[in-house]
């Protein structure tokens, strides 16, 4: 199987600062994998130059493009980046704030994305927008209410669903569920299981949750001071991990 992405030597520097370094992996279709450390370890900085939000001083990353197959996306023209991440991309912010239009409706939000791949016809558009806000769990009846008038959980919501109608095959997700109360972060995590389930989504999530990865990727790469210490399948690197960044990692946690 042909990777769906695959990441070679990534290097990002922030003058003699190590953003990150020699990052390589494969992620492969329907496979979420997690990316965790500390503040300051990295990840954050790794997952922006895979979406092209960073441009890395150094190594390719390569998406299986739907037309032309795999091409390395940091030598893409903008235009062409641009329109990946409105399409085969999404990216959820911590803050729904960063990836939502604030004045501008519920529905409104949803249905930018599509106008931005071409749809046009209203009543398409709004459908569409209906169905999304239901399968987050927003009542179809705040589609013209503004982001402004919902919670904290509920803004996250949205924004998932704004990335998410495209139809969308890889997802970036930066600290998804961070600054949300811990009753509100158990539902936002079931949604986006069940929904990366059903999509077949392939997603990249950073967090320094562990209980975040633990329930939502495949397999899991533990960054420090912009390097990959460990990776491996997920409970196999929580349950017996062998780097001693790791066990430190999982001990506070356990400790808690």
């Amino acid at each position: 199987m042909t990777p769906l992405l695959q990441v070679r030597d990534v290097a990002k520097f922030y003058g003699g600062r190590i953003g990150c370094t020699g990052v390589s992996f494969d992620l492969y279709p329907g496979e979420v994998m997690g990316i965790v450390g500390e503040s300051g370890s990295g990840k954050s900085t790794l997952l922006n130059c895979l979406a092209g939000h960073l441009p890395p001083d150094d190594g390719q990353v390569i998406f299986d493009t739907r037309a032309d197959g795999p091409v390395d996306t940091v030598t893409m023209s903008e235009p062409a980046r641009r329109m990946l991440g409105r399409t085969d991309w999404a990216f959820v912010h911590q803050h729904a704030r960063e990836g939502l239009r604030m004045g501008v409706s519920a529905g409104g939000n949803i249905g930018e994305r599509l106008m931005a791949v071409g749809a046009r016809h209203y009543g398409d558009i709004r459908h569409s927008a209906e169905d999304w806000l239901g399968r987050v769990e927003i009542d179809t009846g705040r589609i013209d209410d503004r982001p402004t008038q919902f919670s904290g959980g509920m803004q996250q919501r949205l924004q998932i669903a704004r990335n998410l109608v495209t139809g969308p095959r890889l997802v970036f997700m930066d600290e998804p569920t961070g600054g949300l109360d811990v009753s509100v972060q158990a539902r936002l995590l079931d949604l986006l299981r069940g929904l990366v389930r059903e999509m077949g989504l392939s997603a990249l999530i950073v967090t320094h949750d562990l209980a975040v990865v633990r329930l939502l990727a495949d397999r899991l790469m533990v960054m420090k001071d912009g390097h990959v210490v460990e990776t491996g399948l997920t409970d196999q690197v929580l349950d017996d991990p062998q780097h001693g960044y790791t066990q430190l990692l999982v001990s506070s946690v356990l400790q808690v």
